[in-house]
């Protein structure tokens, strides 16, 4: 049984790290774009503005993959589980478990939507009202 646990600890250990660089994602993208708004609206450049969804939406992708990628290791987790202890082998494979169209089901899952499209909308209401006040809209 100590194989067992040593193996699903391992895993559960990537998948808190993927769990964590996720979260720390999250947090460096509001940070990066609260900092690019509020240099666009100090300095009246609507070009600034856009220049925040660009790696919005490359944070979008990334993390995508983080949420992508814990999932495999659940599912990698879940038979390891299920294997008996004379049958674990340490692997940390976890192409087995790879199907076609599951990064962009990462990708449009309901808490990324959410969370990156908020962003986004955040976006495009300081481009309109940026517009609108330099009298473009």
């Amino acid at each position: 049984m100590e194989k067992k646990l040593k193996h699903l600890e391992l895993i559960q250990n990537v998948i808190n790290r993927l769990a964590n660089s996720s979260f720390f994602l999250k947090g460096w993208t509001v940070i990066f774009v609260a900092a690019v708004l509020g240099f666009a609206t100090k300095d009246s450049k609507s070009m600034y503005v856009w220049l925040a969804a660009i790696p919005t939406v490359s944070f979008w992708m990334l993390d995508g993959f983080y949420l992508r990628q814990e999932g495999l290791f659940r599912r990698l987790y879940d038979i390891v589980r299920k294997t008996d202890e004379d049958e674990i082998d340490f692997s940390m494979n976890t192409v087995p478990f790879k199907q076609s169209g599951d990064w962009l089901k990462a990708i449009f899952s309901k808490t990324l939507l959410f969370f990156y499209l908020t962003i986004l909308l955040v976006i495009a209401i300081v481009l309109i009202w940026h517009w609108k006040g330099q009298g473009v809209g």
